[in-house]
């Protein structure tokens, strides 16, 4: 969702900085910047390093929440004995940016859930300060990751629900967008 983002909010004459982690999607506009990342650190750092000259921001991505405790600088060679992986949260970017965000500010993010969908997504809009947040649900069909398409509902910080009906990316960015112009 997040290059289908970028490439019609650029399509609107918006300024685009696209944080872009390793995804085999490319963006079909050029006429914005592109910063890649592939860890979560970098894509926090890269978020927190743009966020302050931004006048929206749209936190699309599903960035890991965790990450191992300790890397190995080499090969780990297979043993008969166990192995256990001990596992750290990674910087919540979405709380970062919601805690310095400006009064002039739109901040809006993801919420892909499974069980008590509404429930959650607005306790993520009101834990991390969002103006507007994008649920969308794994169960439903042709919504989330390796698809063409998406059903989203959008919740803006006064409650207002709008559902959509399943749509291609494409067209859900534009309906994402047009939310996000009204809320300027």
């Amino acid at each position: 969702m997040g290059v289908a983002i970028a490439d019609e909010a650029a399509s609107r004459g918006a300024k685009v900085i696209l944080v872009l982690g390793p995804v085999d999607l490319k963006p079909e506009r050029r006429n914005y910047e592109i910063i890649n990342v592939i860890s979560a650190h970098e894509m926090a750092d890269a978020m927190t390093g743009n966020f302050g000259e931004a006048d929206v921001s749209v936190l699309a991505a599903a960035v890991a929440d965790y990450r191992p405790e300790s890397e190995s600088a080499s090969k780990i060679k297979k043993s008969n004995s166990d192995l256990s992986l001990t596992l750290k949260p990674t910087n919540d970017i979405a709380a970062m940016l919601g805690s310095v965000k400006r009064n002039n500010q739109l901040l809006a993010g993801f919420a892909l859930e499974t069980d008590n969908e509404k429930e959650n997504a607005l306790k993520k809009l009101e834990s991390k300060n969002l103006d507007l947040i994008v649920l969308n649900s794994l169960r439903d069909e042709g919504s989330g990751f390796k698809s063409d398409t998406n059903k989203i509902s959008l919740i803006d910080k006064n409650n207002n629900i709008e559902e959509f009906e399943l749509k291609t990316k494409a067209e859900v960015a534009a309906d994402i967008m047009d939310k996000i112009e009204s809320m300027l």
